[in-house]
């Protein structure tokens, strides 16, 4: 049984709902990919399976509980949550910053534990960042102020880790850093990755399960070969698209693609 999932989640600013009757299983030790276009749900649903957001009606359960009824220090125990462009205090060190993972196993305003500062080390150590403990995060590349936000989660010694669009506005070499040090995570140290991506080809290469979401329901999961294919593509997206075959990887790649209705227009 997924130590993740949901049953019937309804999810809603005010009075409009976002989400719909929503069921997903997030698959134990994998990584799974959540796509669709703007305003689908799709970080939405993270946010609320994080219990950042409250859902409406539905459940999401972690380890047979309900998230709701547990404690945010017992939660932050299991799962980690890197939002989209996160901020840090003004004059943090990479160290500093990383710390804070650390704040749901000390009690009141405990100061750091030999065992804390080794797991640190050891954050900073994985991500490739353990040079720049003593910069100040405001200081650092866009591709570097996200690893040290990766190492903080990491530092949570959480299972789950979830991400919302983890490689935005980061360059190609940066984004492929990111997406690489996720897949180790993953494949090494057995972590659940979840995250929102906007690129096909990224979530096509790098997941082992993939969630396309429209208005607020699942359209199609699954392999990269049942998702990132035309006629979902055509649905999800309203593309009309053109899949090969990656031959580094041999995933489907999004090769190029129309609007539908510019499609329709050339073929009249």
């Amino acid at each position: 049984m997924s130590r993740l999932f949901t049953e019937d989640l309804r999810i809603a600013y005010g009075d409009d709902e976002i989400v719909k009757n929503l069921n997903l299983t997030i698959p134990d030790e994998k990584i799974t990919t959540i796509i669709g276009p703007n305003g689908c749900g799709k970080s939405t649903v993270l946010k609320t399976l994080a219990r950042i957001l409250t859902a409406k009606s539905g459940t999401v359960f972690l380890d047979g509980k309900e998230i709701t009824k547990e404690s945010t220090k017992k939660i932050a125990q299991k799962m980690a949550i890197l939002p989209q462009s996160p901020d840090a205090p003004e004059g943090l060190t990479v160290a500093e910053l990383v710390s804070y993972g650390r704040f749901p196993y000390q009690k009141g305003f405990g100061r750091l534990k030999d065992q804390d500062l080794e797991v640190i080390d050891w954050a900073l150590q994985v991500t490739g960042i353990s040079s720049l403990r003593d910069k100040e995060v405001d200081t650092l590349s866009g591709g570097q102020r996200q690893k040290v936000w990766i190492a903080m989660a990491l530092a949570q010694e959480t299972d789950i880790i979830l991400l919302d669009e983890p490689t935005t506005y980061l360059d190609l070499p940066h984004q492929l850093e990111i997406l690489e040090l996720l897949k180790y995570l993953n494949e090494k140290e057995k972590r659940t990755i979840v995250m929102v991506i906007h690129d096909l080809n990224h979530a096509a290469r790098f997941a082992d399960h993939i969630v396309a979401m429209k208005e607020g329901q699942i359209i199609k999961e699954g392999a990269a070969e049942e998702v990132i294919t035309r006629q979902v593509l055509r649905s999800v997206f309203h593309i009309d698209a053109e899949i090969g075959v990656d031959p580094r990887t041999n995933k489907p790649i999004c090769l190029t693609y129309d609007l539908i209705d510019r499609a329709h227009a050339m073929a009249i």
